[in-house]
């Protein structure tokens, strides 16, 4: 009985574009909200430690999977791999900014909060591959741009989440942050990049398990950050209308990336397969690294949950849309 329920809930998410982790992410929020209370205990062996060393395991892993000969070879097509990352990480920030001196945000500064860390954050790394390869585009374009684009994210994110957070009248301790960015990423993803020689052959061979592991991780982190939030009531006097319109909001902002993507390949004179390259991975933002870095970025804020929210919405609404925008590239290519 079970088990059938589970395929008719997994066959109704495959027609409107949601895959079983989306559905399982959901699930962990549903359950947060029902017994907040195992996410919220303290202790080395609490979930909210289990989550920190994950995150830990999260970039070890991403740095054993990440070639240096396949960078040194994706460096050609310069003009590409310029506007994909000055996408993801100045455009996509500047126009958050533009758009908060025009939206009033009193009273909802921490959802405004996940809003721009949603702009911050690096392209993904498989689904913008998988798009580009479905799309029929320049497909070493793409791994070059979003395994570059993961790996500058590591130091860009954190930079301008000190910046915004200290222009809003935050308090952001940056010396607390640089140090644990040194401790949980920096040096794990340097690690993994110094043993790739050794054990990537490895990584390359079990990489649906560890992306398995990614997976599991990232499901621990959400569930963590919104027991936080329900057990204190961060979410209280958010009415399912302004849920609605952050939804909207966050659909416009990616149909709006992905217009202006479309134009600048124009102007550029890019072929259709730099273009498709250039949507994709300039358009897309990595909840992967969204998760774990707010693991990082916001390690004992309650309202953790509400600054995640934004990026939850983004990433279902960037793999619906990709989804059928790559599909129908397929067929004309």
């Amino acid at each position: 009985m079970v088990d059938a329920y589970r395929n008719r809930l997994q066959k109704v998410g495959t027609k409107i574009g949601l895959d079983g982790f989306i559905i399982t992410l959901l699930g962990m929020i549903l359950l947060a909200y029902i017994w907040p209370t195992p996410g919220i205990k303290q202790g080395i062996f609490s979930l909210k430690e289990i989550a920190n060393y994950g995150v830990s395991l999260i970039f070890f892993f991403y740095g054993l999977r990440l070639s240096p000969e396949k960078i040194r070879e994706g460096l050609g097509n310069w003009r590409l791999h310029l506007v994909v990352q000055i996408t993801t990480f100045i455009l996509f920030p500047l126009l958050i900014l533009l758009l908060g001196t025009i939206i009033p945000v009193t009273g909802r500064e921490m959802l405004w909060l996940g809003v721009f860390f949603v702009a911050a954050l690096p392209s993904t790394v498989s689904s913008s591959v998988v798009m580009v390869s479905l799309a029929k585009g320049n497909i070493p374009g793409a791994i070059f741009n979003a395994s570059i684009s993961a790996l500058l994210g590591v130091f860009i994110t954190p930079i301008w989440m000190g910046v915004f957070i200290n222009t809003s009248n935050g308090d952001l301790d940056l010396s607390v942050i640089i140090f644990k960015l040194i401790l949980q990423v920096i040096v794990p993803v340097a690690l993994g990049i110094l043993l790739h020689p050794k054990l990537g052959a490895f990584a390359d061979r079990h990489k649906k398990t560890l992306r398995k592991s990614d997976q599991l991780t990232i499901l621990l982190i959400v569930y963590t950050a919104f027991c936080q939030s329900f057990a204190e009531k961060m979410f209280n006097g958010f009415t399912i209308f302004e849920l609605f319109f952050l939804g909207i909001g966050m659909a416009c902002l990616f149909f709006l990336m992905a217009g202006t993507l479309t134009v600048i390949s124009r102007l550029l004179r890019f072929s259709r397969e730099d273009s498709i390259t250039a949507l994709f991975c300039g358009s897309k933002k990595s909840l992967v690294h969204g998760t774990v870095m707010s693991k990082v970025l916001f390690p004992h804020s309650a309202a953790a949950g509400i600054i995640l929210l934004p990026l939850m919405f983004y990433h279902a609404i960037q793999l619906i849309a990709a989804s059928i925008i790559a599909k129908r590239m397929g067929e004309k290519g």
